[in-house]
């Protein structure tokens, strides 16, 4: 009679990410990640634990306080280009020489696996991810640990620096599986970074798609049905847009503060209250504490201003007890989709238009210079109307688990032996 063989002693793995983040879509589909990963790895090897390493060395979400981004992005904004790529690339190299790589090193101590995921991370801005990324690859590679890439994002905007520290430190890493998160970021990695010796990358979900899985849903209202508006400063929109919007995103920022104040009138037309809110990015705060009143008076009707999310619990727990999303920020429109919360998606970066696509939502996303007052309540009305498509859903949230559970077999089969207990 055979048995089948022990589990394995638990193990210690760490996500490289921007957990962290102002941004709270970071923090969730990070925690969406961790909690699924551990929860995978409870039938390979009980116990493990699963954490996040942030890539600015932040060790917790930050407080709800005055931030000094909006000013920063906009120095960095009036700054001739090859001026902007020096300072930056000067604040970034000393950030990672004297900084993030004590703090990887001492997090990396005991880990038998990394995962570098999820989020928009193959990007470049500035070479913010490309040295920060390359620099912490490099401490795993140090300690001979296996590397998964899992549910990221990448765009083909990158500099030769950038695309040369991306190969090279994947290309350098004991890279056990990669996957990313849409067929844009796919063909991305595959004319980026393949011919520079990187194995090719398969598609995933993304793991904010699994908040329904691991935060709970509120109790739904008694009264109206609650939109929220999801607000995004002018400023963030012209320095990440991507795609066709991006050229022109700076001529259309003066109009936004016109049409946010539109919106939340056809939402009220459509028959809903309305709740004006944030991903927690400090210049998107800012910019609805300063705008919110006026938009609120304008639309003489039930439009109110939430107060800010401390974390990724919070902002969820608003997000589920929506009836209606409005948003450009792609996670507060993956958490909601996750909840079978039907979403309307602002056009700015491909990556949205890449998410709708796959979501089968591709006619609930517009530019707002075409959408009108009219146009969005009547969008809304038919978003209501229609819902999320359940059994859809429930494929992309069991493919997602699905996707994981096939990068922690990788990764478990890439780590060393475990040491036994004495």
């Amino acid at each position: 009679m055979t048995t089948a063989a022990p589990p394995s002693p638990a193990r210690r793995i760490a996500l490289l990410n921007v957990k962290y983040s102002p941004n709270l879509g970071d923090g969730l589909l990070s925690e969406c990640l961790e909690a699924e990963l551990a929860r995978t790895f409870q039938s390979i090897a009980p116990g493990t634990e699963v954490f996040s390493i942030d890539l600015a060395g932040r060790r917790a979400y930050p407080a709800i306080a005055p931030s000094r981004r909006a000013a920063l992005i906009g120095l960095l904004e009036a700054l001739p280009a090859a001026l902007r790529s020096l300072a930056t690339r000067a604040a970034l190299s000393a950030l990672v020489r004297l900084r993030l790589r004590r703090h990887v090193h001492a997090r990396l101590a005991g880990c038998d696996a990394v995962v570098l995921g999820g989020g928009n991370l193959l990007t470049d801005a500035d070479l913010n991810f490309p040295m920060k990324i390359a620099g912490a690859l490099r401490q795993a590679a140090r300690l001979r640990l296996p590397v998964a890439v899992y549910g990221v994002g990448a765009n083909r905007q990158w500099s030769a620096a950038g695309k040369r520290l991306f190969g090279e430190a994947l290309q350098s890493a004991k890279l056990a599986y990669a996957a990313v998160r849409d067929a844009r970021s796919q063909a991305a990695w595959r004319d980026l970074l393949v011919p520079q010796g990187v194995r090719p990358a398969a598609l995933s979900g993304d793991p904010g798609l699994l908040a329904s899985c691991h935060f709970p849903r509120p109790p739904l209202p008694f009264d109206a049905p609650l939109a929220g508006l999801c607000i995004t400063a002018p400023m963030a929109l012209r320095y990440h847009a991507t795609g066709p919007e991006a050229g022109t995103a700076a001529d259309a920022c003066a109009a936004l503060a016109i049409w946010y104040g539109t919106a939340a009138r056809a939402l009220v037309a459509a028959g809903l209250r309305v709740a004006l809110f944030t991903n927690g990015s400090p210049e998107d705060r800012d910019y609805l504490a300063a705008m919110g009143p006026a938009w609120i008076l304008a639309a003489k009707g039930p439009v109110t201003m939430t107060n800010p999310f401390a974390d990724p619990a919070e902002m969820i727990h608003f997000i589920a007890g929506c009836q209606l999303i409005v948003a450009h920020r792609m996670h507060a429109c993956i958490a909601a989709h996750s909840f079978a919360i039907p979403t309307i998606g602002l056009r700015w970066d491909v990556k949205l238009d890449s998410f709708f696509a796959l979501a089968g939502r591709g006619t609930f996303i517009a530019d707002t210079a075409s959408l009108d007052g009219p146009a969005l309540t009547a969008l809304a009305r038919k978003a209501m109307a229609e819902g999320v498509d359940r059994a859809a859903l429930e494929e992309l949230i069991s493919g997602t688990r699905s996707d994981i559970a096939r990068m922690a077999a990788a990764l478990a089969r890439a780590m060393q032996p475990a040491k036994e207990a004495a």
